[in-house]
C-alpha cells in the first residue's frame, strides 16, 4: 500500500516537473515584459504593451501589486515579486512531494523490521527539531516572536533545550550562537541514539 502511494507520488513528480518549469518560464517572460512596459523600456502605447496590460498583468502581476502596495512597496517591483512567488512556489511544491515520497519509502522499508520503525521515528523527531530551529532563525529575521501565530510552534519545540544553552553559551557581539550549537548538538545526540538502537 505504501509503495503504491509512493509510486503515485513519483508519477505526479514526473508530470509536475515540466509543468513547473513551463510555469516558471512563462512567468519569467511575463515579468520581463510587464517590467519593460512599466519602466517604459517598451512604449506603453504600443499594441504589445496593451496586450501585456490586458492579458499578462491581471493574471500574473496585479494580485502581487496589490499586496506590495499595501506593504509600502513600489509597483515596478511587482513583476519580479510575482516571478519569485511562481518559481519558489513551484520549487516548494516539488520538494514537498519528493520529501513525502521519500518518507513513505523509508517508512515502507523500516516497517519490514521492528527496530527500523523506531529508528525512523527517531530520525523524524530530530528532523522536526532541526526544522524548528531553522524556523526560529527565519522568525528572528522577519520579526516573528514566541507569541506569533505563524512561529509559535518553533518556539514550543525548541525553547526547552535552547534556554539552558543560552545560559551557558555567551553571545558573540549581537549574535546568539546557541542555535548553531543546538543544531550541531542535535546531530551528535541523534547519532548517539541511533548507535544505541543499532
Amino acid at each position: 500500500m505504501i509503495e503504491t502511494v509512493a509510486g503515485v507520488l513519483n508519477a505526479v513528480l514526473v508530470l509536475l516537473r515540466p509543468l513547473v518549469f513551463a510555469a516558471g518560464f512563462v512567468a519569467g517572460v511575463g515579468a520581463i515584459t510587464s517590467w519593460a512596459v512599466r519602466t517604459r523600456r517598451i512604449s506603453p502605447f504600443s499594441p504589445f504593451a496593451r496586450f501585456v496590460r490586458e492579458r499578462v498583468d491581471p493574471v500574473l502581476v496585479t494580485p502581487m501589486e496589490r499586496k506590495l502596495l499595501r506593504a509600502g512597496g513600489t509597483p515596478y517591483a511587482a513583476p519580479w515579486w510575482a516571478l519569485a512567488v511562481v518559481v519558489l512556489g513551484g520549487l516548494l511544491l516539488l520538494s514537498g512531494i519528493q520529501f513525502l515520497r521519500d518518507q513513505l519509502l523509508m517508512l515502507a522499508y523500516a516497517s519490514q523490521s521492528g527496530g527500523g520503525l523506531v529508528m525512523l521515528l527517531v530520525k523524524w523527531t530530530f528532523s522536526a527539531l532541526r526544522i524548528a530551529l531553522f524556523a526560529r532563525v527565519i522568525a528572528s529575521w522577519v520579526g516573528g516572536g514566541p507569541y506569533s501565530t505563524w512561529w509559535r510552534w518553533s518556539f514550543v519545540l525548541t525553547e526547552w533545550f535552547l534556554a539552558p544553552l543560552r545560559n551557558v553559551i555567551p553571545t558573540i557581539g549581537m549574535i546568539d550562537i546557541s542555535v548553531l550549537v543546538a543544531y550541531f548538538g542535535l546531530g551528535i545526540v541523534e547519532s548517539l541514539v541511533l548507535g544505541v538502537l543499532r
